[in-house]
């Protein structure tokens, strides 16, 4: 079975960085594409970032982009979003999502394996 678990989430003030990780076990790590979607409270998931299975190319929400990066590490079956410039609207818990097929989705039921979650709050 497929498991995804998140770190890296916290408190950092407006302007700040935090870096995301996201480790896969059960599966064929570099068979999947990676995603990062993220929900603020009372608002649907959203997408925020993505990453084909041999990491070239990659793919952000229009709110992200410039100040959002993602990578993998096929080696140590690995996703990462680094975070920087952070603002109050980037608050919300951001969720780790694999996807088995080549295709990369920006909807959120069109990916088949999720982590639990970790919260990022922004400060102003």
């Amino acid at each position: 079975q497929v498991q995804l678990v998140e770190s890296g989430g916290g408190l950092v003030q407006a302007g700040g960085s935090l870096r995301l990780s996201c480790v896969v076990s059960g599966g064929t790590f570099s068979m999947y594409v990676m995603g990062w979607f993220r929900q603020a409270p009372g608002k649907e998931r959203e997408f925020v970032a993505a990453i084909r299975r041999s990491g070239s190319s990659v793919y952000y929400a229009d709110s992200v982009k410039g100040r959002f990066t993602i990578s993998r590490d096929n080696t140590k079956n690995t996703v990462n979003l680094q975070m920087n410039t952070l603002k109050p609207e980037d608050t919300g818990v951001y969720y780790c999502a694999a996807r088995g097929d080549t295709a990369v989705s920006n909807i959120p039921r069109a990916w088949g394996y999720w982590g639990q979650g970790t919260q990022v709050t922004v400060s102003s």
